[in-house]
């Protein structure tokens, strides 16, 4: 009885040798710039005259990413002060912004800030560093 039990633990284990590693972890996968969701929204409250807008940097991959970098072509021009740990100016033509002084964004802590001005800034994702 002891040798039919080995033999089938035996193929059992064969098996599972055969199943792709992605099929059991496909958490592992890099994350993706689509990962990233980058939101602006009004808030109601108005700014020296100006509509405030929060934003928020969303990062939904199961590795925290860190040195995440945006496009910001109108610069970081408020009404408001920005928090400047959460987003500043990276380059001399106003056009890169680091976001949480390059730190890591865990996935479910997402990092926002709020500015003021008559239109939304354009934020796009510029590149990011997956820590898997």
């Amino acid at each position: 009885m002891a040798a039919p039990m080995a033999t089938l633990i035996l193929f059992i284990c064969a098996l599972l040798c055969l199943v792709p590693t992605g099929a059991i972890a496909s958490d592992t996968d890099p994350c993706q710039d689509t990962d990233l969701k980058i939101t602006t929204v009004p808030t109601g409250r108005m700014v020296r005259g100006q509509p405030e807008y929060r934003v928020t940097v969303d990062n939904q991959c199961s590795c925290a990413v860190s040195d995440v970098v945006l496009s910001c072509p109108d610069g970081l021009s408020s009404t408001e002060p920005i928090d400047r740990t959460k987003i500043h100016v990276v380059d001399n033509k106003g056009m890169l912004c680091l976001v949480y002084n390059g730190w890591s964004i865990k996935k479910g802590s997402p990092v926002t800030f709020t500015y003021a001005r008559s239109g939304t800034l354009g934020f796009t994702m510029y590149n990011a560093t997956p820590n898997c």
